[in-house]
């Protein structure tokens, strides 16, 4: 059974910086691809960052230089490292693990994604 376990959320203030933390049992995360989506209320979820097996990330346009996203083997975690935070960032954020190999352009999508933790909450304000 594969189970996500996001950490790390909370308030900061703005321009400050948080590190969420997916911690995954039930499968090795080096061998699938990995993403974090958000939901602010009343929107959709949207995409964030995401990183395949072969290490290759990507990330949504506004998070670019702002947002790393990386893999910890040791711990079979991925971690979100978010600076530089603004009110827009507030949401409630998710991790997921793909069911297959989804070519690079669907890693956004996350009808590919098959395996979802419950999500933490990222509050910027000042």
């Amino acid at each position: 059974q594969v189970q996500l376990v996001e950490s790390g959320g909370g308030l900061v203030q703005p321009g400050g910086s948080l590190t969420l933390s997916c911690a995954v049992s039930g499968r090795t995360v080096r061998d699938w691809g990995m993403g974090w989506f958000r939901q602010a209320p009343g929107k959709e979820r949207e995409f964030v960052a995401a990183i395949r097996s072969n290490g290759a990330t990507y990330y949504k346009n506004s998070v670019k230089v702002r947002f790393t996203i990386s893999r910890d083997n040791a711990k079979n975690s991925v971690v979100l490292q978010m600076n530089n935070l603004r009110p827009e960032d507030t949401a409630v954020y998710y991790c997921a693990s793909t069911s297959g190999s989804p070519i690079s352009s669907m890693f956004s999508s996350p009808s590919v994604y098959g395996y979802w933790g419950q999500g933490t909450q990222v509050t910027v304000s000042s």
